[in-house]
């Protein structure tokens, strides 16, 4: 019995020292945002209009939620374009004004009109990908320079 107690102690002392080591790593999410890159009501308009100094007229703005931060959007990075993400809790305004119901939710704006949502389902999963995206961007491109 002396040997199972000393194994057991040793054993959890194992799976302590394990989950110290990986605390760093689970503390920083896939997808950290910088904080220049971060909006709330104040700025958002302002943002998804573009502006006279903005190489396109798109943006890519991310609701996103503390409850389910593991689920947000991963790939900013490589957008062509502008990306953003809004707190929800910190911006009321604008998750009313686009009805943002789910977080994440992922719209595309172009000249600060919304051309294009991906919401989260019910299984708070952004069922949308870098590509769908990408193609989405080029979509609205082509078709504002028909216009």
């Amino acid at each position: 019995m002396k040997e199972y107690t000393r194994c057991k102690k040793i054993d959890n002392m194992r799976n302590l020292i394990l989950i110290l080591i990986l605390i760093p790593f689970i503390s920083y999410t896939q997808s950290d945002v910088p904080d220049k890159y971060w909006i709330d009501d104040n700025e958002f308009e302002e943002k998804v209009s573009g502006g006279a100094f903005s190489e396109t007229d798109i943006v890519v703005i991310e609701f996103w939620a503390e409850f389910n931060k593991e689920n947000c959007f991963d790939e900013w990075e490589q957008l062509d374009v502008p990306y953003y993400r809004v707190d929800i809790s910190k911006a009321p305004q604008a998750k009313k004004k686009y009805r943002v119901r789910m977080a994440p939710t992922i719209i595309i704006f172009n000249q600060g009109s919304k051309e294009k949502v991906f919401k989260a389902g019910l299984d708070l999963l952004l069922p949308t990908d870098l590509n769908e995206i990408q193609e989405s961007i080029i979509e609205i491109n082509k078709a504002s320079k028909f216009e």
